[in-house]
């Protein structure tokens, strides 16, 4: 087992890839009396074109199959694993992301029994037509459900707005008639090309002795019989550099109206060191333009323009990426302006210097120390990071490293107006309520 010393943090990481290709990843934290595990498959909504294990040809599977398949992975033959889990004093959960499918626990207690739940009931699909059909009933019912939120829509909707082709522009879950398509074969095609360990990663952060633990793990896995791994080949389509719809407004049933500005990078297939940078330089260049200290967020508060709702970010993966800035608002065309306007000042004149770097780097190094108090922070994010090439406890050395000319040369990269996109979502009209 290997182990990387983090002094700068004062973490000490464990690791070792099993011989069936599992990755695992142990990092024990003093003083902390809860344990949080997540067994990770790199495997999300937009895995919907590829070549399944053992074929040669690419097929298209119905959209919101990798959330339907998380959904199915808790239902046995002999019941439920909620309650196998309830049991042992945890709790479980799961999530499936665009680009990742996590199932995880946190418990005090009976961590050995617990994650052995964790490893079989994932590593042991059963699927069935009749449970298939049942389920399609429910899911159906949360796709309606969130269709009716306002903010849901909002952000997919400018993601809808910035993506031609690429199927980030679907929603996770997808639709409710993309489901009905959905069969066991489907969901058993999926896992098997998903699910194998070479393509998982099993972090465990809390309470835990790493050599115990990792022969527990090992042992468990060796009991197992997996086919031997092999490179999955994902087909994505070419999307084009612009957005694909400039602007869009959607009526709902909300008293203010809402707006998101997005923008999508240009560069978009980078992995380790260069993507950390990247998102890095990019994150803080939009803290210096849009934070809760910048110029233009305190002219926008003092006019009215946002309220407490207001929020920034940017997010890059490999393929895709965006930032969304946006608020609820009573003015939604002059947001909508002041962004573009502050976008493209910094674009013709780059206004920050050394100093200002310094500060928002500051603010990010403590916010990211804060977060790592956190089991549930760590152990998604740093699987997120796993699967990128990158490692969680880099980021304090990759932040010290940018200087002012990587924010100017980032920040033209995911700023031009070609790339901007607005949605906003407006309450009907008087007489259409």
């Amino acid at each position: 087992m290997n182990k990387v010393e983090f002094k700068q943090l004062d973490e000490t990481l464990y690791h070792e890839k099993l011989d069936n290709g599992l990755e695992v990843y142990i990092l024990p934290k003093k003083g902390f009396s809860k344990t949080f595990a997540t067994f990770t498959t790199k495997y999300g909504s937009i895995d919907n074109n590829f070549v399944p294990f053992g074929e040669k040809e690419a097929i298209k599977v119905p959209d919101g199959i990798a959330h339907f398949l998380e959904h199915k992975m808790f239902e046995k033959e002999d019941g439920d694993v909620f309650q196998q889990f309830s049991k042992q004093g945890a709790s479980a959960n799961a999530f499936t992301s665009f680009t990742r499918t996590a199932y995880l626990f946190s418990a005090t207690d009976k961590i050995d029994e617990n994650v052995e739940t964790l490893l079989n009931f994932v590593q042991s699909p059963y699927f069935t037509e009749s449970t298939v059909e049942k389920e399609k009933g429910i899911i159906a019912q949360e796709i309606t459900m969130y269709d009716d939120q306002p903010d849901w829509r909002l952000y997919f909707g400018v993601i809808e707005n910035m993506y031609k082709n690429h199927p980030v522009k679907i929603d996770i879950a997808g639709t409710v008639e993309s489901i009905q398509d959905i069969t066991a074969e489907h969901l058993y095609t999926c896992y098997n090309t998903f699910y194998h360990p070479s393509n998982m990663v099993l972090f465990i952060v809390g309470a835990v002795e790493p050599e115990s633990m990792i022969s527990f793990i090992k042992e468990n896995q060796d009991g197992k019989t997996f086919e031997e791994p092999q490179d999955i080949e994902r087909v994505y389509p070419e999307e084009p550099a612009e957005v694909a719809i400039k602007e869009r407004t959607l009526e709902m049933s909300v008293q203010k109206p809402k707006v998101f500005i997005g923008v999508k990078p240009e560069l978009l297939n980078l992995s380790g060191e260069d993507m950390m940078k990247h998102e890095l330089s990019a994150q803080l260049a939009y803290e210096l333009l849009f934070g809760r200290t910048s110029d233009f967020y305190h002219n926008a508060y003092e006019n009215g323009w946002i309220d407490e709702s207001y929020s920034f970010d940017y997010s890059l993966e490999n393929g895709f990426g965006y930032a969304l800035i946006g608020s609820d608002t009573s003015v939604p065309e002059k947001l909508i302006q002041e962004i573009n306007d502050t976008l493209d000042r910094a674009i013709e004149k780059w206004p920050f210097g050394q100093a200002d770097l310094d500060r928002v780097r500051r603010k990010k190094i403590g916010f990211f120390l804060r977060a790592l108090n956190s089991p549930e922070y760590i152990a998604n994010q740093f699987t997120r990071y796993a699967f990128n090439n990158m490692n969680l406890f880099d980021v304090v050395p990759a932040l010290e490293k940018i200087e002012v000319p990587d924010l100017q040369e980032t920040f033209a990269s995911v700023s031009q107006e070609s790339q901007r996109s607005s949605f906003t979502i407006v309450p009907p009209k008087k007489g259409e309520q």
